[in-house]
């Protein structure tokens, strides 16, 4: 993290906000990088962390609605760091409740006299009490419902549009809606090495508040306290994992002594979960590009004492030249992807991503597929997972495949509980955003055909 990007932490949560938005919007820095490496740098306080967490995601979740609403008020043309300040303040006025509003704009003043002079404070407080005492402007007076949408949620017009297309109105709003709402938080429990009522037992001797998920069984939702520091996480019984990126490894059909591929493996959660499931039989290759994040997977594996996983820095689309066609019982292409699942977690997607974007990914993810192709053993499964909604990556992906490889069949996936069946459609499994306060997801399982003796090529 580059020091010119944002000032050492003063111990104001607000201007640490501040230089971390800035930072974001003019190097596309990633928020949650960002944030987390901000506090772990300079080691700030819990209380700290959270408000420094909610104000600095707000922001960004809502900043289109925010403009929206600081435009009257506005005239002639301000600095860059000026705009983001009125959209930091404005959301701790307009959206949380437990900050009087006369502090956020003395907070306010206060930075814009500490980082430039008492004109541009003026200017500050000038504005935030303008909109104190007029009120912000209704959305409601956007006549077209999309463009209304839009702003209303802070997601761009193209996006809405987008999902409006695949999905309906309806959907598109509550997608758009929800994802300006925190994710649960939640872990997976390692049950080779502790039961799920053991381990919600062993969280809350530690403070942790746990229960488990209706939708995967070794999933804890927890509903308070830090994982990341207790014992609990250290001696790898609980790894930090969203919900729906559990799926992608009950699709696989894991059984122990299959030798299995992750082609997309970093950070390392489907790829542990997978080591979970072999329960030491069998063994995992698990895949990426970058040497720092393999690192990560490798870090994951001793922290949860796997022996049986191999980690390759590779470039997964030219795997041919490393193993042997046919080497796999089972392969993940968690492939890369828009991300539009995860809006949640990285609000900053949604202003980044542009219309152009998919083209190029669809190449990538196909080049994944067909690598996996040849890779994979005569009725073996391949499960093709992405952590976007977008029906063109995902569905459109799959078809493609399907079409080009005529011994390969989709696999019917009938493996969530009863009460969440309706998420699986033709065989695929959809999860967005509000369906179960989890990530957007996407999963499909693909089963190449055993080739018969009788059989003409």
């Amino acid at each position: 993290m580059s020091n010119k990007s944002y000032r050492m932490w003063n111990g104001n949560v607000r201007d640490a906000a501040l230089s971390i938005l800035m930072s974001i919007e003019k190097n596309q820095a990633y928020s949650n990088l960002l944030l987390h490496q901000t506090i772990e740098k300079y080691d700030i306080e819990l209380k700290d962390r959270a408000l420094l967490t909610e104000i600095t995601y707000g922001t960004l979740q809502h900043k289109m609605t925010l403009d929206y609403y600081l435009q009257p008020f506005i005239k002639g043309k301000l600095d860059d760091w000026v705009r983001q300040l009125l959209r930091l303040s404005l959301y701790q006025i307009h959206y949380l409740d437990r900050i009087p509003n006369h502090a956020a704009v003395n907070e306010a003043v206060e930075i814009a006299k500490k980082r430039s002079h008492k004109g541009t404070a003026g200017l500050v407080n000038g504005i935030l009490r303008g909109i104190l005492r007029q009120g912000v402007r209704s959305t409601d007076e956007i006549v077209d419902p999309i463009e209304r949408l839009s702003i209303a949620a802070s997601h761009p017009l193209w996006l809405i549009e987008r999902w409006v297309k695949q999905f309906g109105f309806e959907k598109a709003e509550t997608m758009a809606f929800e994802n300006n709402i925190p994710p649960a938080h939640t872990v997976r429990v390692n049950t080779t090495r502790i039961s799920v009522q053991e381990a919600i037992d062993m969280l809350l001797d530690e403070g942790i508040v746990a229960r488990q998920s209706e939708v995967i069984p070794e999933c804890l939702h927890i509903e308070k306290g830090q994982v990341a520091k207790t014992q609990a996480y250290q001696y790898g019984v609980v790894s930090i994992q969203d919900e729906s990126s559990m799926i992608p490894t009950y699709a696989l059909r894991v059984e122990p002594g299959h030798r299995v591929l992750d082609m997309c493996a970093a950070p390392g959660g489907k790829s542990m979960h997978i080591a979970e499931k072999l329960n030491g039989e069998g063994s995992l290759v698990s895949v990426d590009l970058h040497p720092h994040k393999v690192k990560l997977i490798s870090d994951q594996a001793t922290r949860l004492g796997f022996e049986n996983v191999e980690t390759r820095t590779w470039d997964s689309r030219e795997l041919t030249h490393e193993y042997d066609e046919h080497s796999f019982d089972r392969i993940l292409v968690d492939a890369p992807c828009s991300g539009l699942g995860v809006i949640r977690r990285k609000p900053d997607i949604k202003y980044t991503k542009k219309q152009e974007d998919f083209a190029s990914l669809n190449k990538i993810q196909l080049s994944l597929l067909d690598e996996a192709y040849k890779l994979l053993k005569p009725s073996g499964l391949i499960v093709y997972s992405t952590c976007t909604i977008d029906e063109v990556e995902n569905i459109g992906t799959v078809q493609a495949f399907l079409a080009n490889h005529s011994d390969m069949e989709l696999e019917e996936l009938n493996i969530l509980p009863e009460a969440y069946q309706h998420l699986t459609t033709n065989g695929m499994i959809h999860v967005f955003p509000q369906d179960f306060n989890s990530d957007g997801s996407f999963v499909a399982a693909l089963r190449k055909k055993e080739k018969h003796s009788n059989e003409v090529n």
